[in-house]
């Protein structure tokens, strides 16, 4: 097989592995098992694909924390929601950002965040389809999570616990790729939350690039403040 060939093969193999774990329906059992398995090649499969998600999300962070949180860049706590093997973490210290905290549902792709050495604290078997009761309210300046929104993974309700984790006018960032946003209903949830008075929509950047041919719309939701009644 030569060189060429021994890519496409290599590639394929890749877009199958992430096209199965986009079959997997949130079963939080089945998904741990998968990224258990997937967690050794991952990076070099969605490298493959040119996964700019964490880049864009990282991005997006760091003109939020320049233009609305009125404290240094260093000094600004974040919460990587599914942070999955730190890719979003590592574009975040690049920037700037020191205070980062991250979970995910799998062990084993939460230890490899671990070794990047970027996190405060790295939890694993959080399952953001169940409320994260571990997490107290208001802890965060910004949340963000970067691929947790694709068909077979993390339901939209989910935004309403994220919400919860951030301070009152921080920021929820998010990418929603393609194929879920649609079949999900996840605008409809931010619509639900904006009228509950939860969160509301600042921007939105549509179709952005995000993993191979798999295009994503990235989400700038900021946190409103808590009615009276839910202070009590």
């Amino acid at each position: 097989m030569d060189t060429v060939d021994q890519h496409n093969a290599l590639r394929q193999a890749a877009q199958k592995r992430i096209k199965a774990s986009h079959a997997l329906g949130g079963d939080p059992d089945c998904l741990a098992q998968y990224y258990r398995e997937w967690a050794d090649s991952y990076e070099l499969d969605v490298d493959r694909e040119c996964y700019c998600g964490p880049s864009i999300v990282a991005e997006l962070a760091g003109a939020v924390q320049a233009a609305y949180i009125g404290r240094e860049r260093a000094a600004t706590a974040i919460l990587d929601a599914g942070c999955g093997t730190g890719l979003v973490g590592i574009e975040l210290e690049h920037l700037g950002f020191r205070l980062i905290d991250g979970f995910d549902l799998s062990e084993a792709m939460a230890e490899m965040a671990r070794q990047t050495g970027v996190y405060r604290t790295v939890e694993d078997d959080v399952d953001l389809n169940r409320p994260i009761s571990d997490y107290s309210s208001a802890s965060y300046d910004m949340t963000v999570c970067c691929g947790i929104f694709t068909l077979g993974h993390v339901h939209p309700r989910a935004l309403r616990e994220l919400a919860r984790v951030t301070r009152p006018n921080g920021f929820v960032i998010a990418s929603t790729c393609k194929s879920y946003a649609g079949s999900m209903s996840f605008e409809d949830e931010v619509m639900c939350l904006q009228e509950a008075g939860v969160l509301t929509p600042e921007q939105c950047l549509n179709d952005g690039r995000f993993l191979g041919e798999e295009d994503a719309d990235y989400w700038t939701l900021r946190v409103l403040e808590k009615p009276a009644k839910q202070r009590l």
